[in-house]
């Protein structure tokens, strides 16, 4: 795991929306896993713009979402399929045919499941994995205690996970209990992952996750055991590291990033 800290939100969005973008230029047919959330809004107007201003082409991408709330359609507007085509899909070139969500309103939920770990797997594996970090820990919505080698399921999430998103919601109680995420063995499975968290609200979590035990209880730990993970964050969210001056002089001297600084 390599941690990149730079100085605001948007210096920190904008150097993943390059590095996607890079991705997709080397690879026009990359499979790229997307997260949803506030964090995930401004990276998806950077993404946008590098579209409309400099041509970058999502045309033969293929996406896999995290998750989605069990219940809920895709025409609903609290859905991750409304975030996302609001948000990316439906102002960039990428065939919707290719963009992929779980369906939180299929007939068996388990199946669903299981099916989309098919279509990832049939697709060639996930390239590059983008993940937020929720304030328990979780990447998608593997809640604590989540298992390190897990597959794409419906898991019950946890009261401080619904007092975070509900307020999202018209009316906080509608927000679904239940959602389908991928597994933290499926997101360990991608090539590349890229972890983005910004501002204060993220510190603590941060510096447990990266610096912290591996351990159920916060699965974004479970990253320090992928062989390439980069977490990218602005200087609030790195306030409570220890080695927050190794993490800054690593970004200077790595030739990996010396094109972005």
């Amino acid at each position: 795991m390599e941690v990149i800290i730079l100085p605001d939100s948007d210096a920190a969005a904008g150097l993943v929306a390059n590095v996607i973008a890079d991705a997709v230029r080397a690879k026009p047919n990359l499979v790229l896993g997307l997260a949803t959330g506030r964090t995930m809004e401004r990276l998806y107007t950077r993404l946008v713009r590098l579209h409309t201003e400099d041509g970058v082409s999502f045309a033969n991408v293929h996406t896999f979402n995290l998750d989605e709330y069990v219940g809920l359609p895709a025409e609903d507007k609290h859905s991750y399929r409304h975030y996302m085509n609001e948000h990316l899909f439906d102002q960039v070139d990428v065939d919707l045919a290719n963009t992929h969500l779980p369906n939180g309103v299929a007939d068996e939920i388990d199946t669903e499941c299981a099916d989309y770990e098919r279509r990832i797997s049939d697709c060639g594996g996930i390239d590059l994995q983008i993940l937020g970090i929720g304030n328990t820990g979780h990447i998608g919505f593997n809640e604590p205690l989540s298992a390190m080698y897990s597959r794409t399921r419906a898991k019950a999430l946890t009261p401080q996970t619904i007092a975070q998103n509900s307020p999202l919601f018209d009316n906080p109680e509608d927000m679904p209990r239940r959602a389908i995420t991928m597994g933290v063995g499926t997101i360990l499975d991608a090539r590349r992952c890229i972890l983005l968290a910004t501002g204060e609200a993220k510190a603590g979590i941060i510096a447990e996750a990266v610096e912290g035990p591996v351990t159920s209880m916060i699965s974004a730990s479970a990253m320090q055991l992928h062989p390439k993970c980069t977490v990218i964050i602005d200087e609030s969210a790195a306030t409570k590291l220890k080695q927050h001056e190794y993490y800054r002089w690593l970004f200077e001297n790595e030739p990996e990033w010396e094109s972005y600084r």
